[in-house]
């Protein structure tokens, strides 16, 4: 776990969304948790099974896992704790014992799998190598789509995968045309091709959560 802020009071636990959107999001999500740091709001961003340092290889990850991660995150902690999702993150935090959940552009499995399945027909079309969608529910073995290699029974498990709705506080880009508790005007990272930042949208989210916790914790 990276780890920021005062070892007391309340924490703010960072779900990354999955596959290459983590990349792409997680210097954004350290920038967040630095200026909940400077607000005295502790942060951990941990590495979930398949992710960042993890030992486990991508392709043996499951979502059912990946939540039993996030929550034996969260518990180790022994503190009141917030989750923070982004994306398909907030298909993570569902079984954590959290105060409450802030879903930042809240993805569904079902969006995620289209997104990946579009990526591998856009390759295909590019390399001209066959590729059958239907063949993804069929498949025993690891599936490869946008660079990562995908248990079958992850894309299983996405298929009718959706974040938690109890207790959550949900915030948009105000480009998105999807409800929200909120909109906020940033840089949809998530969609860049490379890993980037942007610290004056991470400063307006972390203003937001520092308000929402004090709410919580009020």
């Amino acid at each position: 776990m990276l780890r920021f802020g005062p070892g007391t009071g309340p924490v703010v636990v960072v779900a990354l969304p999955l596959f290459e959107e983590a990349n792409r999001t997680r210097a954004f999500a350290v920038t967040i948790l630095r200026a909940l740091a400077d607000r005295g709001i502790a942060g951990v961003l941990p590495d979930l099974p398949g992710q960042g340092e993890s030992l486990l290889p991508t392709h043996e990850a499951t979502l059912a896992g990946l939540n039993e991660a996030f929550a034996a995150a969260v518990s180790s902690l022994g503190r009141s704790a917030y989750s923070l999702a982004i994306r398909s993150g907030t298909l993570l935090d569902g079984s954590a014992l959290v105060v409450a959940r802030y879903h930042l552009s809240p993805a569904t499995g079902s969006d995620l799998r289209r997104e990946l399945i579009r990526a591998r027909q856009a390759s295909a079309r590019e390399s001209g190598e066959p590729f059958d969608p239907a063949s993804i529910d069929t498949a025993t073995d690891p599936v490869e789509l946008a660079g990562n290699c995908i248990a079958p029974q992850l894309l299983a498990e996405l298929a009718t995968a959706t974040p938690a709705t109890t207790a959550v506080r949900t915030v948009r880009l105000d480009t998105e045309a999807r409800p929200a508790d909120a909109k906020i005007a940033g840089s949809p990272l998530w969609r860049r091709a490379e890993p980037d930042n942007d610290a004056d949208f991470a400063a307006r989210i972390a203003a937001d959560i520092a308000e929402w916790v004090a709410t919580c914790e009020g």
